[in-house]
């Protein structure tokens, strides 16, 4: 991070230097000391410039000129949502800073620290990438200005964008800038984007053809919404490498070329990236606690990508859908050394990825997974080509707890309840063994138009699973609770639809503490339909709440349990004409749902009836 630990290495000139928004934590858990590793274990010298003062050039020269390029990341959160609430309200706070102090990096801050290294540097490459630039890499609709922004391919004026997890394109840049290419002319590399004045004609990287699609251009999309919705549609049909695409989007003049998204990893590639000798630790440098550090020092990833579609989720289009997963033996040393860190003590805090049952699973089907377009293999069903054995999942899970030196393994990146009536093993390990009290589960809605919309399972599927759980636990002799995250404000959503939301919640003895107000962050499906009013799946048009105050009373209702709440929620009933509903939700008696499961958590009766059975039988007549 200096140039003094640089020369320590023997190193006098460094070939890559990024520059990023994030503290320096050397975990795998984030993606620029993830990368800076890969780029070493590969022959290069790597320096990391974190959250530099963007207010001056002098903190971007600390460690001199590269002699290859330098790679700009936000950090793992866009600059934007991290700094403001839905309600486009400063936040206070900044996990990914020491102290958790903010301010410590700019708005849009892949841009400003582009032009920062362009002043001081004006000769050398800059190539950005990360979560911010991944999403923003066409024109795109940005929440804040509330207008439809370039891409930020222009507006940074970066020489070459990465998009997705980087490991592929960003080593083949490297290696053939260090064989003499300049990077401008390096233009066939998955996972790239960058400017051109004309339509590119060469062959991907490796002389695969190279088709064109031409989506509508930046002016088009901003002026009609029919041609955002469109252009959205087309983009993302073209995130499955095996049959994408490249992209081209008209910008005045110039336009930019997306190429095909990289490769997924093999499981020996993941294997090799999660093997780099991580510290797992923030760097010495730093005094003040970092709560991101906290979280994620004893977690796991076992797998990359998601194939469940959510609308309002980015990970498709970055990750992709695509699982890469570990090797078992690979996780399992890592776990090793976890255990010999002197923080350790005895808790993993997750097993998982994305979704952790999706671990271990893949198309059954080469053929149609080398065409293959969709969004989800899960919704609206699950797809009839879908490896769902959870095996692996199982496996992994049952040799992990039985580590030396490991007390508790827990599961807490979340699981796909839908997917896991397919994984009965897996439901049966994880409820006995893996559940810390309390189980994350994302229902996120229960009306079945919204959760449409979302891509996500309806209500029938949620109550199906609670009453599952329930059973399990009365069977386990335990008393674990489900925690429901859900969203607020998401386009299709009405009031009456948060009001049936609440109700439903109340009838299942379920409270929540914590409602995300949708944020519409660029590249996902749900921000396309909040901007333009439109499902570009179907071209029908989408209710969208964009009030902050009707978000605000949609929020509420599902916090009627929350004093600090009441007053709204009797506005919200007052304007559906539901002032009756207020007996309901403000009821202190709980709900016969939930009674029956406070009594059913006792441990069974020695002899006569065992409450399962009176619980079974009550649940019926409920």
């Amino acid at each position: 991070m200096n140039i003094e630990q640089a020369q320590s290495r023997g190193w006098n000139e460094l070939d890559v230097i990024f520059v990023s928004g994030d503290a320096y934590i050397d975990h795998p858990s984030f993606g620029v000391p993830l990368l800076a590793r890969w780029l070493e274990k590969h022959g290069f010298s790597v320096g990391i410039i974190s959250q530099p003062d963007w207010r001056s050039p002098k903190p971007f020269m600390v460690l001199g000129k590269p002699k290859l390029f330098f790679a700009v990341s936000a950090g793992a959160m866009d600059s934007m949502v991290s700094h403001y609430t839905a309600a486009r309200k400063v936040r206070r706070d900044d996990a990914y800073t020491p102290g958790n102090i903010h301010g410590a990096r700019p708005n849009r801050t892949t841009l400003i620290y582009t032009n920062r290294l362009k002043e001081s540097y004006r000769d050398v490459p800059v190539i950005i990438g990360g979560i911010e630039a991944s999403l923003r890499r066409f024109a795109h609709y940005d929440f804040w200005e509330d207008k439809v922004r370039r891409s930020i391919l222009f507006d940074a004026k970066a020489d070459l964008l990465i998009y997705g997890m980087g490991e592929r394109p960003l080593l083949e840049v490297a290696r053939r800038m260090q064989k003499g290419e300049s990077l401008t002319d390096i233009r066939n590399v998955r996972g790239t984007a960058y400017i051109s004045r004309e339509i590119p004609s060469v062959t991907i990287s490796g002389n695969e053809e190279n088709r064109i699609l031409e989506i509508p251009s930046f002016e088009d999309v901003v002026s009609d919404k029919m041609k955002f919705a469109e252009a959205f549609r087309l983009a993302s049909l073209e995130q499955n490498p095996q049959c994408a695409r490249t992209i081209v989007q008209r910008h005045g003049d110039r336009m930019l070329v997306c190429m095909p998204p990289a490769l997924p990893l093999t499981e020996s590639e993941m294997d090799a990236v999660y093997a780099l000798p991580f510290e797992k630790a923030p760097h010495p440098s730093y005094t003040a606690a970092i709560p991101a550090w906290e979280q994620i020092k004893t977690s796991i990833t076992c797998h990359r990508g998601c194939f469940g579609g959510c609308s309002f989720c980015a990970i498709g289009m970055h990750q992709g859908k695509t699982i890469q997963s570990r090797s078992e033996k690979s996780v399992l040393n890592e776990i090793e050394a976890l255990t010999q860190k002197l923080w350790f003590r005895g808790s993993i805090s997750d097993i998982g990825g994305p979704t952790a049952n999706m671990y271990g699973l893949s198309c059954g089907n080469p053929d149609t997974a080398r065409l293959c377009r969709k969004q989800s293999c899960i919704f609206p069903q699950v797809c009839k080509n879908l490896k769902t054995n959870d095996n692996r999942a199982v496996s992994l899970l049952r040799k992990a707890r039985s580590c030396s030196g490991v007390k508790h393994v827990a599961v807490s990146s979340g699981v796909r309840y839908d997917l896991m009536e397919c994984q009965p093993e897996y439901f049966s390990e994880l409820v006995s063994h893996h559940v810390s009290g309390l189980l994350k589960i994302a229902p996120e809605h229960l009306a079945e138009h919204v959760t449409a919309l979302m891509h996500k399972p309806g209500r029938k599927s949620f109550e199906d699973f609670l009453e599952k759980f329930h059973d399990e636990n009365i069977r386990l002799g335990k008393r674990q609770q489900v925690v429901p995250y859900l969203i607020s404000g998401h386009p299709g959503c009405t009031m009456s639809d948060m009001l049936e939301l609440a109700l439903s919640l109340k009838k299942l003895g379920l409270k929540v503490e914590q409602v995300q107000d949708f944020t519409p962050s660029p590249g996902t499906l749900s921000t396309c339909m909040f901007y333009t009013g439109i499902n570009p799946e179907s071209g029908k048009e989408v209710y969208v709440p964009r009030s902050d105050r009707e978000k605000g009373l949609q929020k509420a209702l599902l916090l009627w349990h929350q004093p600090d709440e009441r007053r709204k929620v009797l506005e919200a009933l007052r304007e559906l004409g539901k002032e009756e509903m207020a007996g309901i939700l403000f009821a202190d008696r709980g709900s016969e749902r939930e009674r029956l499961r406070q009594q059913t958590s006792r441990k069974p009766e020695k002899r006569g009836t065992s409450p399962r059975t009176k619980q079974q039988d009550r649940r019926k007549q409920f």
